[in-house]
């Protein structure tokens, strides 16, 4: 898989990485692999990368000879540079991370001995470090500032690397920097890094807006992405209030995007929802005494060292995105809790500690008035609709017209707002509120979309697990379509899909119908048959109407179709009742 030039060797690695090893002759004439760095880690490296460490393979003589493998004043001072040289040349990333965590896990992952690991780590790491101290995350331009060397550190910064990254212990390289020339050049390059780190996020957001991002993700509401998206611009532009946090309510039925709009501006906002995204779930907080789960225990009672949910993440990420999911269902402590962090900004935990949090995005959903936003949304649509064929519409644009609408303010304070006054008792909570945000009822060409991102899926799992070919057309997705139910949004196409589609495939699966490297299309078959064929004999009564059902067909090689005669697994003479 590699290859060997003059003591050099080319490993292949994880996502399409190379991890550069200088193999080593000890006295006992045992290869000694190692690894040259994090900046050994390449994208697709060319013969011409080798070329500088053709010279230096038979110079080098022990670890001490480059600068990463050991922070030592190396043997010959001058050879460091050029290997940083050669790497960022060939487009290494100065900003890759350590991943080494613990002997055991870096053995058990490469199928080494621990000790083999133990010593190589302590020939390899400078003597002056604690080689069981966590290091993981820390970038070269941390080990050079470690090494003390500033040559390293200017090559490594000029290339791009960033002086304000952090490793795992929440250290940047300047917290590890001594006093002297070192530091000061972190110093100015940190004021540098974040002015052009500025101007490139402003570029890139106005190359590819916040609203075209997040449609990638979401089917429709376009007035809730376009209301969420001029907060958060205002937001990044400096146009808000610093005093006070960024509060939305998201309303509107199950399933129709409220909690994925959150989670992909969480994601937009700090590029990992995982790491800044708090989501205490209000189920937990139907009883005023589970109101601690969220700021944490007064002093004295169980959990207290361990702080609350809400409070520990705040601590961590004061600008964090915070989700409040299902915010109807809290108890009215924790809106008097509520009440304060978006009045004041700030939070005073269970330890009596006060967390400042005026940058973070709060974002509540509810499904409080669902409802009548639903039946509201349908009633606007059916006006649109009917407008649209009375003007005998010429153009797409004029039938799209009736997919388009918004809510209008005087259902917003006439209907809405007595709702929500009634449900949370306190007008002053909901004038914390920055934006009420909308969430519409699916229209069909919605639904289409979301069907064909279903079947998508499915279809990707049919190739990736059984190497089978699954197709479909207009006409099947307007049949799953019609599975849309107003109450559950999304989910109802979901578990349509599943139904109709999925459980024919796996009952097909099961009777060995499927053979490997087929072709599967799903067709459209109006009869009043069973989605799955029943014995002979059986048939429905003829009072019912024609139903159209899905069936599944294997097309051959010569394009002809043989639709798949699927037995159903239960049929009602071998169900047994147990009375």
């Amino acid at each position: 898989m590699g290859y060997l030039c003059q003591g050099l060797t080319t490993l292949p690695a994880k996502n399409s990485f190379s991890v550069f090893h200088l193999t080593l002759t000890s006295g006992s004439g045992k290869p000694f692999p190692l690894v040259l760095s994090p900046l050994a880690f390449v994208q697709s490296p060319s013969p011409n990368l080798l070329e500088p460490f053709q010279a230096l393979a038979g110079a080098l003589r022990s670890p001490w000879g480059l600068l990463f493998s050991r922070l030592n004043s190396p043997i010959s001072p001058r050879l460091s540079p050029n290997v940083v040289k050669a790497l960022l040349t060939a487009n290494a990333d100065p900003n890759l991370g350590d991943d080494f965590s613990s002997v055991y896990e870096i053995a058990k992952e490469k199928g080494l001995h621990s000790l083999e690991v133990l010593v190589t780590r302590e020939d390899d790491f400078n003597n002056r470090l604690n080689i069981r101290a966590n290091f993981k995350g820390c970038t070269a331009l941390h080990y050079a500032v470690l090494a003390d060397d500033y040559l390293t550190v200017k090559l490594l910064l000029d290339a791009g690397a960033n002086p304000l990254q952090k490793n795992e212990m929440g250290h940047t390289p300047l917290d590890y920097a001594r006093e002297g020339e070192v530091m000061n050049l972190l110093r100015a390059s940190e004021a540098k890094f974040q002015e052009e780190q500025r101007r490139r996020e402003v570029e890139e957001r106005r190359r590819f807006p916040l609203e075209q991002r997040l449609k990638e993700h979401i089917i429709g509401q376009e007035s809730a992405i376009a209301t969420v998206g001029a907060a958060i611009r205002r937001k990044e532009n400096g146009w808000y209030d610093e005093e006070h946090p960024l509060v939305f309510l998201f309303l509107g039925s199950s399933g129709i995007g409220k909690t994925e709009l959150a989670k992909q501006t969480a994601k937009y906002i700090h590029k990992d929802v995982k790491k800044v995204m708090a989501h205490p779930s209000f189920m937990l907080a139907v009883k005023g005494r589970e109101v601690a789960k969220f700021i944490g225990s007064p002093p004295g009672y169980v959990g207290h060292e361990e702080g609350g949910q809400l409070t520990k993440k705040l601590r961590q990420c004061p600008n964090a995105v915070v989700l409040f999911d299902e915010v109807d269902k809290a108890h009215p402590d924790v809106l008097t809790i509520m009440l304060q962090l978006f009045d004041e900004g700030r939070l005073t935990d269970g330890k009596g500690k006060t967390i400042d949090c005026k940058d973070a995005i709060f974002i509540m959903t509810s499904n409080v008035a669902s409802e009548e936003i639903a039946q509201h949304a349908l009633q606007l649509r059916q006006e649109a609709m009917e407008m649209s064929k009375k003007r005998i519409a010429e153009n797409l644009e004029d039938v799209q017209m009736a997919d388009k609408i918004t809510i209008s303010k005087q259902f917003k304070e006439k209907v809405i707002r007595p709702i929500l006054k009634a449900h949370f008792r306190r007008d002053e909570f909901l004038g914390r509120i920055n934006e009420i945000v909308y969430f519409l009822p699916f229209c069909h060409s919605e639904l289409i979309q979301l069907v064909n991102k279903e079947l998508s899926f499915w279809a990707k799992k049919a190739k990736a697990r059984h190497n089978i070919t699954l197709l479909w057309d207009r006409e099947v997705m307007d049949v799953l379509a019609d599975g849309y139910n107003l109450h559950y949004g999304a989910r109802s196409i979901k578990h349509e899909v599943e139904r109709r589609v999925v459980n024919q495939l796996a009952a097909a699966y099961e009777q060995d119908l499927l053979p490997r490297g087929c072709t599967l299309r799903i067709t459209v078959e109006d009869s009043d048959k069973q989605l799955l064929k029943t014995t002979e004999g059986s048939s429905t009564s003829s009072g019912k109407s024609k139903v159209p059902t899905l069936r599944l067909e294997i097309v051959e090689k010569d394009s002809k179709a043989r639709k798949l005669e699927i037995q159903a697994p239960l049929n009602p003479e071998n169900i047994t009742y147990f009375l």
